[in-house]
């Protein structure tokens, strides 16, 4: 019971921190236009008063509503709106093979432990940045405790939930607060921000984040973790990497993931061309996606305890919603409408990465050895290429080729790609290869680490 209730910790912990991620991943988005308006020196970016995102609709911040990026300004300012938006996956995406193999060398909760004190110091950047280059530096910052945090919050999930169902269970749980920290980070950042200054929203994401630091330490002290020095060493990245099951795994969550990622900071602009959006109707365009992508994460956490075999049908499904409803997006003539198709986006996405972030751990279980942190950095990695790709190629293509075109493309990639996961059919057959671990625990126990297993399997 008290392991059991001590894994509960570990989970709220790691959900909380990748909770406070994505919304300082997106709580910067209030700010943004201050600081752009401060560049072209039309004012500062020192406090609430006359936001630079103010509207007659909307009455004040435009940002108070869900919209990920700002409104483009044109010319330069959009290159600099746009790296500042993508240097945080482009760090991450150069980190995460180093991170993936500290990871599994020191174990799971020193990785988090440092990456939440990483964004700790990005928080508190952001909340004293007085120009575009401290951002910068703090959204790279940010990157860095990201490729930690994520990394090792995600695995260390795999490892202490080691049977299905409660894996897929406690990793949807995880799949949810990144959603709801996606959704809740806009509408938290913009209030605070026009009624009590720029600086509070980062001080709370900052104060949140140094009291789950301080849980993690009270639940699991990385430096105590005895059991680690008897951990077998888990298998290089670069192995991981050329695994082809893993491989078709990380080109699912890389394709699934580019619609969202290139939309978000395309679809404002679209929806005021082609259809005159006002300014709500603009900032709500994502809020109902938050529901269906819950329900998507349900689903099919029930359909994997039911049917655990069909995991690859669940994630080849889900690609089929995501590319049918990206080909819609261009068909649609108003708000109404446009809110179908993003719904659609969203359950896929949520279908995919539920049946397949599972998948990669059990992959790791029969194939390799049961160590998660390089295999769930190349996880990150596949979201890094999408997200570090997206402010900044998106607005190029719908230049050049048009914004029904990039649609009509990346949903016939997804199509495309959901019958390869056909070649993961027969994985639930696979059977635990025979690493030095399962040696280890069929001839019986014999360290700290290989007790503790033992007595999870008989539990």
């Amino acid at each position: 019971e008290a392991r059991r209730q001590r894994r509960l910790l570990l989970l709220l912990v790691v959900c909380v921190a990748l909770l406070l991620d994505n919304m300082l991943y997106m709580v910067i988005v209030p700010i943004v236009p201050d600081y752009i308006a401060a560049m072209r020196g039309g004012g500062g970016a020192a406090g609430p008063a006359a936001p630079a995102g103010a509207n007659e609709s909307g009455g004040g911040n435009r940002s108070l509503l869900p919209a990920r990026y700002p409104p483009a300004t044109g010319g330069n300012e959009d290159v600099q709106i746009g790296v500042l938006f993508a240097s945080k996956a482009m760090l991450q995406l150069l980190v995460n093979p180093l991170s993936g193999t500290l990871i599994d060398r020191v174990g799971y909760e020193l990785p988090l432990l440092a990456g939440l004190a990483v964004m700790f110091l990005s928080t508190l950047t952001f909340a004293f940045a007085a120009n575009y280059a401290t951002l910068f530096a703090a959204r790279s910052l940010q990157g860095l405790g990201s490729a930690f945090a994520d990394t090792a919050g995600i695995a260390l999930i795999a490892d202490r939930y080691s049977e299905e169902p409660a894996r897929s269970r406690a990793l949807g749980t995880a799949l949810a607060c990144i959603s709801f920290g996606s959704l809740a980070a806009p509408p938290f950042g913009g209030v605070l921000y026009q009624f009590a200054g720029k600086r509070v929203p980062f001080l709370v994401l900052a104060a949140v984040c140094l009291l789950d630091g301080l849980l993690l330490l009270a639940v699991e002290p990385p430096c105590g973790a005895g059991a680690r020095a008897n951990m077998p060493v888990g298998t290089p990245i670069h192995r991981l990497m050329v695994d082809p099951y893993i491989a078709v795994v990380a080109g699912a969550l890389t394709t699934c993931n580019i619609p969202l990622a290139f939309l978000e900071p395309t679809i404002a602009n679209w929806m005021k061309e082609s259809m005159g959006a006002s300014e709500w109707e603009v900032g709500l365009t994502w809020l109902p996606a938050f529901f269906p992508h819950v329900l998507g994460v349900y689903v099919t956490v029930r359909l994997a305890a039911a049917y655990p075999h069909l995991q690859w049908f669940y994630g080849a499904l889900g690609m089929a919603i995501i590319g049918a409803s990206s080909c819609l997006v261009p068909a649609c003539r108003n708000f109404g409408q446009v809110i179908v198709p993003l719904c659609g986006i969203c359950f896929g996405i949520a279908l995919v990465d539920t049946a397949l972030l599972p998948t990669l751990a059990f992959l790791v279980d029969v194939r390799h050895v049961s160590v998660y942190g390089s295999v769930y950095a190349i996880a990150d990695i596949s979201y890094s290429v999408a997200y570090a790709l997206g402010p900044i190629v998106a607005g190029q293509i719908v230049h050049t080729m048009g914004f029904a075109q990039l649609n009509l493309g990346m949903g016939l990639a997804n199509v495309l790609y959901a019958p390869v996961l056909l070649f993961l059919k027969n994985v639930c057959q696979m059977k635990p290869s025979h690493s030095e671990r399962n040696i280890l625990l069929e001839e019986g126990p014999k360290g700290l680490y290989d007790t503790i297993k033992m007595e999870e399997r008989k539990g």
